[in-house]
């Protein structure tokens, strides 16, 4: 992805932390933007830095779960993923602390995006066996939606690091202990050993590890129909979980039971940047001049630099013009046709897009 950068000297200056808790830190700044005495009426540099760096995180966690399914996560390094997410090396060492920590973070999003469908399908009650398919079926459906994030949890997590291998072993011990529920739901002489969810878990992890490389091997070669839906494996699956627990009457009945159909009509999802259309870097500064064009359109020149807090009317000046270059603001003000006369910037349908976009990122960052 081209990367059209603004000046460097308009990134935040980096701190001596560096860490992906510094997003997090910045946050309460947020609340007190409406507090404090020298604040602006939008929020003053608080605000925009927090919500810049919630989209520059969001960019560069997309950048890297794309370009892990792209390249593996063992030739994925920090220059491409910088370049995939249009944001500059200092800023991504602002947000994390190395490959590894951002690995880290893409993989808690993505395990916190599929457990929240995996655990309220599993939690409805109904019988240990139903809420086992019914949490596969979620799962495979998750996985189908969005194959870039399933390479990433499944294929590409055993080759991201020891941090990562460890917080995937974490995550597999927590399901250990619900599939081992299934001891309790044994009948007859059938007695499970303690290692058996371990041992199924294992399995059903190595069945899709091989269709998701093979499905990946496909589609280098470009063959058609690479995308296998692994929801097609919900029966077999189901059966290979609950064959040590329940025996071989109840796995041949959930092999022959119809494969679930996926919900979602259309292509599968694709996780993507979302402001990979724009292909330039937004800093605390051109935010903060996009909020008060987007909260006090028809002003002046002078009226955004106020609210934006930017005294240097030629700085002021140069931000408008590029983001008017950009599409994303236009001036509609006599100074638009008369030079030295009053201008007066909007939004256009673009900017709006844009600016809905980052508020809506900045809700959804904890």
């Amino acid at each position: 992805m081209a990367a059209l950068a603004l000046p460097t000297n308009e990134v935040e200056p980096a701190g001596a932390e560096t860490s992906t808790r510094r997003v997090q830190r910045r946050r309460p700044m947020v609340a007190d933007a409406h507090q404090g005495a020298h604040v602006s009426e939008i929020g003053g540099n608080g605000l925009a830095r927090a919500r810049v760096a919630d989209v520059q995180r969001a960019r560069i966690l997309a950048a890297m779960v794309a370009e892990v399914a792209e390249r593996g996560a063992a030739n994925v390094s920090v220059a491409h993923v910088v370049a995939r997410s249009a944001v500059s090396r200092r800023t991504f060492y602002e947000i994390f602390a190395d490959r590894e920590d951002c690995f880290l973070v893409a993989f808690d999003e993505a395990v916190g995006s599929v457990a929240a469908s995996v655990i309220s399908a599993y939690q409805r009650p109904r019988p240990w066996r139903e809420r086992v398919r019914a949490a596969l079926t979620a799962l495979l459906q998750r996985l189908d939606s969005d194959r870039a994030m399933a390479c990433l949890l499944i294929v590409e997590s055993l080759a991201a690091g020891p941090k990562v291998l460890e917080r995937r072993q974490s995550t597999l011990q927590r399901i250990v202990g619900v599939l081992d529920q299934g001891r309790a739901e044994a009948k007859g002489s059938a007695d499970p050993p303690p290692l058996t969810a371990e041992g199924v878990i294992g399995g059903v992890l190595s069945v899709l590890h091989d269709r998701l490389t093979a499905s990946s091997s496909a589609r280098d070669r470009g063959d058609e129909g690479a995308d296998g839906a692994l929801l097609a494996l919900t029966g077999a699956l189901t059966g290979m979980i609950v064959l040590p627990y329940l025996g071989q009457a109840a796995a041949r009945r959930e092999i022959e039971r119809p494969t679930p159909v996926h919900p979602s009509k259309g292509a599968p999802v694709r996780r993507e940047d979302p402001l990979q259309y724009l292909h330039m870097r937004l800093t605390y500064r051109t935010m903060r001049v996009l909020t008060a064009v987007a909260e006090h359109p028809g002003a002046s020149n002078r009226a955004i630099g106020g609210v934006a807090e930017i005294g240097d009317q030629g700085q002021i000046s140069k931000l408008l013009a590029r983001l008017g270059r950009f599409g994303l603001i236009e001036n509609t003000g006599v100074g638009a046709a008369t030079r030295g006369e009053p201008n007066a910037w909007r939004l256009t349908a673009t900017g709006h897009e844009v600016h809905e976009t980052i508020v809506g990122l900045e809700s959804q960052v904890p």
